[in-house]
């Protein structure tokens, strides 16, 4: 009787201990806490969370092995996505529910990860100098008529790198390496700063455009900030390619590390952040446009319409990603 009393002791030990997950995530603690929070109360896993930069924490993940403690990573970019599966750092997601809810042009097609929340890059313009009209596409971009007006960050930018994978997808390497060339002569000063830095430039008259991503805008909109809130004023946000193939889209995204020994809590949690709790609170808290369909956007993002997205599958900016830096090189965007 002792030793299955012993036993059973044990098992609960074991149940309670192994009732957690540990996360890396390349999102910054504000952004993802809160729901991470959340789950714990829905579901009694134990959280643990290390923040850090993205391509540090593929590194690091890369460095411990099968040793690593991590059993989710949450980050931002496809191409971040498909460089931890194509390196051996996920296994399969183990859920059906996955497949279920989230289209299949922003989850891998082998399974290995999944998009949380969607992000589209813009062109944001200054609204007392630019007429929208006169606005139509990416390509467009490198028309000389924008000399000396365009700003737009360095060519290190994930961001930056996945747009022009998208166009080389779509355009080809012959002609994407024209539009970069094209693209770079317009730069009204050298890429500096983040997406935040761009719309100020907008508003404070150093450029009239600025490929961002529409989060920030929004973040910027609603900042405690007035500085931040007085300069988004400033601005419009155009949607290019609506009469083609769409407005560029990118994702955040996770996927359960190869080393997880929680596996179950972390189908769970990757579940629980698919839920339309766990959707609304991406379109309201980050402005960011929920994955899967069905779940209205913030009043923020509303007020910029709705819009035709590029169709085309998140691996394809993974794969192209090299090709993408080669072009930027040449052209001298730095």
């Amino acid at each position: 009787m002792r030793l299955y009393f012993l036993f059973f002791i044990a098992l609960f030990i074991s149940t309670a201990v192994s009732a957690e997950v540990n996360i890396y995530s390349a999102r910054k603690e504000a952004l993802i806490k809160p729901l991470l929070q959340r789950f714990t109360e829905a579901s009694g896993t134990r959280v643990n969370l290390v923040t850090g930069d993205a391509d540090a924490l593929i590194k690091r993940l890369e460095i411990e092995g099968k040793n690593s403690p991590a059993d989710v990573l949450l980050t931002v970019d496809a191409a971040r996505l498909y460089r931890a599966k194509t390196r051996g750092l996920f296994q399969k997601i183990p859920s059906e529910m996955v497949s279920a809810r989230v289209p299949a042009r922003y989850r891998d097609e082998d399974g290995y990860w999944t998009g949380l929340s969607l992000r589209a890059r813009v062109i944001a313009y200054a609204t007392d100098r630019v007429n929208p009209n006169q606005l139509t596409t990416y390509e467009d971009l490198a028309d000389p008529k924008w000399r000396g007006r365009i700003c737009v960050r360095s060519s290190s930018n994930i961001y930056n790198q996945s747009l022009v994978a998208g166009l080389v997808a779509h355009l080809g390497i012959e002609k994407t390496g024209t539009w970069a060339n094209g693209l770079v002569e317009n730069f009204a000063r050298a890429p500096r700063g983040g997406d935040r830095d761009q719309i100020k430039a907008v508003a404070a008259g150093q450029c009239d455009l600025a490929l961002v991503n529409t989060y920030y805008i929004g973040g910027m909109l609603t900042s405690s900030i007035e500085a931040e809130r007085n300069a988004a004023r400033h601005i419009g946000v155009f949607w290019p390619n609506q009469q083609g193939r769409g407005a560029h889209i990118n994702i955040s995204g996770i996927g359960i590390t190869a080393a997880s020994k929680n596996t179950e809590q972390a189908k769970r949690l990757i579940e629980f952040l698919l839920s339309d709790e766990a959707q609304h609170w991406y379109a309201e808290t980050n402005f960011e446009y929920p994955v899967v369909d069905g779940i209205r956007p913030s009043e923020t993002l509303q007020q910029w319409g709705d819009f035709k997205a590029d169709e085309l599958p998140m691996n394809r900016l993974g794969e192209f990603n090299s090709e993408a830096l080669r072009i930027m090189d040449r052209a001298g965007w730095k």
